[in-house]
């Protein structure tokens, strides 16, 4: 479908972006992506906003119908693995909400890496030869893939960065109880496997994600999101390779050139620091990328839905839900 064709793309579709909800009577805590509302019976309503983060801080400006690709990937995704793990997706009654399990977040984000890039990239070429207690071997290159895939944790910062953090130090410092570790690890990387498995049917190589898992009635369970742009890396397969022989960057479906972007502009997220505006050209292209990325993995042509009235909608599904 032409989007054009549905939106006047001068005047509204920019537009179109949910950045912030609120309603009456509700309380919400607001991530750096998602609204959240507690249903006070178990139940989270998950809103999947359009505001876009990265380096831990929220960009100026929202990409158009982000929040609903995102979610509705996420979604395809859950059902990918459910099989593997318990899920926390109840129902997703609008494209941009999810009704989830109520769950006690465990908190590390567990992130597995398979290529050394992004953050493990700049890690590495600073000098440094581990990473969250995983030594790496001298002589490797950017976007090099590992022999296997290789688990580096973060801690969950309610404000500010967060912390990269060794299997050593979570179980010194009792963040998390051994058994539970235990399985979240095991699951982690047989998630991973799973995506590494859809993705290169669909072309792509998964390069790196980030899980995040909580407790539902003592059941470890898989929270947040799945496999989306958000919290995953992709490599096109077909020129991965000569790619990495040149020395040049693989092409990618990620918010890594977002990063980038910031940081060609002097953004790294650090004191002092100042946030650059997004032009309306490269936010089409950053919605270009997260749809792109939904129609390759799930097969479906995206179809954004209207977000006029938005909160009304939101309303409505939160009272339904209590």
């Amino acid at each position: 479908m032409n989007l054009s064709s549905h939106f006047d793309m001068e005047n509204s579709f920019f537009s179109n972006c949910i950045t912030r909800t609120q309603v009456a009577g509700f309380s919400v805590y607001r991530g750096k992506v998602r609204d959240v509302y507690d249903l006070k019976n178990d139940k989270l309503a998950l809103i999947a906003s359009d505001r876009i983060s990265a380096f831990d801080h929220i960009l100026k400006q929202a990409i158009p119908f982000k929040g609903q690709i995102l979610n509705q990937l996420a979604a395809y995704f859950f059902g990918q693995v459910k099989d593997i793990v318990p899920i926390h997706i109840l129902s997703i009654p609008h494209p941009n909400i999810t009704i989830a399990k109520k769950c006690d977040q465990i908190p590390i984000e567990i992130v597995i890496r398979g290529f050394l890039t992004g953050h493990a990239w700049r890690t590495y070429a600073s000098g440094k030869r581990e990473l969250c207690g995983v030594v790496l071997p001298e002589g490797l290159k950017e976007n090099q893939r590992f022999d296997k895939p290789i688990l580096t944790p973060a801690t969950k910062a309610v404000e500010g960065h967060d912390e990269d953090i060794s299997e050593i130090e979570i179980l010194k410092q009792e963040l998390v109880d051994p058994k539970v570790w235990q399985q979240v690890k095991d699951y982690a990387f047989k998630l991973f496997a799973r995506g590494s498995e859809l993705a290169e049917k669909q072309g792509l190589y998964l390069v790196d994600t980030k899980y995040e898992f909580g407790l539902y009635n003592g059941e470890v369970t898989l929270i947040d999101e799945v496999h989306t742009a958000d919290s995953s890396r992709y490599f096109f397969k077909d020129d991965y390779k000569e790619s990495f022989d040149k020395g040049t960057k693989p092409r990618q479906l990620s918010k890594e050139f977002v990063r980038e972007w910031l940081m060609q502009e002097g953004f790294q997220g650090l004191d002092g620091q100042i946030l650059p505006d997004m032009s309306d050209e490269f936010r089409m292209e950053v919605y270009d990328r997260y749809k792109k990325l939904y129609e390759i993995m799930t097969g479906l042509e995206f179809n954004p839905s209207s977000t006029e009235d938005f909160d009304f909608v939101l309303e409505k599904v939160l009272i339904a839900n209590s």
